[in-house]
């Protein structure tokens, strides 16, 4: 299995001094849209993410709650980490849709954990949906969202 130059950096850095947050800025160097969230990678391997987003002002609501888009922002970070660390160079993803369930008032800091048991790769030949389920909770560990994201995989020749 040939890794993704993303899970190959993570693999360089994440045990260097400082070495996560490191990555976590060149993610959002990347992909620009999730720094609006300040995410920080602090686990990727196969099948998992995790993802920190600190409580801070840009992400608050007229409530004084975290957005909803912050949240699925979170989520969508974690997800990415997961797949970019579980598809083989042999194939590709893309997100293909998020359900969202809103279960409890976000007021802290947010950790957002993507797991999910990576499929036989060697089986998707024409393409296949993949689920990743993804918890976002709370400082206490209340979860405060859930989101189910759809990814679409295919092998690369596609």
């Amino acid at each position: 299995m040939t890794d993704s130059p993303t899970y190959r950096a993570w693999q360089q850095l994440s045990n260097k001094p400082l070495g996560s947050r490191l990555f976590s800025v060149a993610a959002m160097i990347r992909v620009p849209y999730f720094a609006s969230v300040l995410p920080h990678v602090v686990h990727m391997a196969p099948g998992s993410a995790e993802v920190l987003v600190p409580k801070w002002f840009y992400i608050y609501n007229h409530l004084r709650t975290v957005h909803a888009i912050a949240a699925c922002n979170a989520a969508e970070v974690a997800m990415g980490m997961a797949m970019e660390a579980t598809v083989p160079g042999t194939h590709r993803w893309i997100p293909k849709g998020m359900t969202v369930q809103y279960l409890a008032k976000a007021t802290t800091s947010l950790r957002a954990r993507a797991e999910f048991s990576p499929p036989d790769f060697d089986a998707i030949t024409e393409g296949a949906e993949l689920v990743v389920p993804v918890s976002i909770t709370d400082r206490v560990g209340t979860e405060v969202v859930h989101a189910d994201i759809t990814t679409w995989v295919t092998p690369n020749s596609r």
